[in-house]
């Protein structure tokens, strides 16, 4: 099912289909925080600023993105440079295809050739599908936080699971940021 399935760069003129993935999140779930979707032109400007320093994928199967992924700061500080927050949403009718596993590997190997050590997700907490997804990709449980959040009603925790991708002897080599643009 892979063979029709296209990973690529997500562009700002992708922000439409992002949207249409991304917004049932926000207003029909807890898997993200975020109370309001964002608007398409948010999306858009989302999408252009993840891309001013780290990959921002999206994977199309017969011209339709079905699902997007990307790494952002973990924190702002320049000690932080080599690790990095990972997201990932798909389409309802994408979920359990493979597309998820497929793009975070693509994820993963750009972050890894731009010299990022540590991929960190935090998963809102209940998430037993998305703690199984990330398990299953090499993620471990790294720490919890209870009620630290409220939406739909209800007080929710968040876990953040850890994914180390690089070595941690020597001395620690400049990220290269953008270097995905060669890919």
């Amino acid at each position: 099912m892979a063979d029709d399935l296209v990973i690529r760069l997500a562009t700002p003129d992708d922000a439409q289909a992002v949207h249409a993935i991304y917004a049932p999140y926000v207003a029909d779930s807890v898997a993200t925080f975020e109370i309001e979707p964002p608007t398409v032109e948010q999306m858009r400007e989302r999408i252009g600023h993840v891309l001013e320093r780290y990959p921002y994928l999206v994977a199309e199967r017969e011209g339709r993105v079905i699902a997007f992924a990307y790494a952002s700061a973990f924190r702002t500080r320049p000690a932080y440079d080599w690790s990095v927050e990972t997201t990932i949403y798909a389409a309802p009718d994408a979920i359990g295809t493979g597309v998820a596993p497929l793009i975070y590997a693509r994820l993963e190997e750009l972050l890894a050739g731009m010299g990022i050590r540590s991929m960190y997700a935090c998963i809102a907490d209940p998430n037993p599908a998305s703690e199984r997804f990330h398990e299953k990709c090499g993620y471990v449980k790294a720490g919890s936080f209870t009620n630290c959040g409220f939406k739909h009603g209800m007080w929710l925790g968040i876990t953040w699971w850890e994914k180390h991708i690089g070595t941690f002897m020597g001395q620690a080599e400049p990220v290269i940021f953008k270097s995905w643009l060669n890919a």
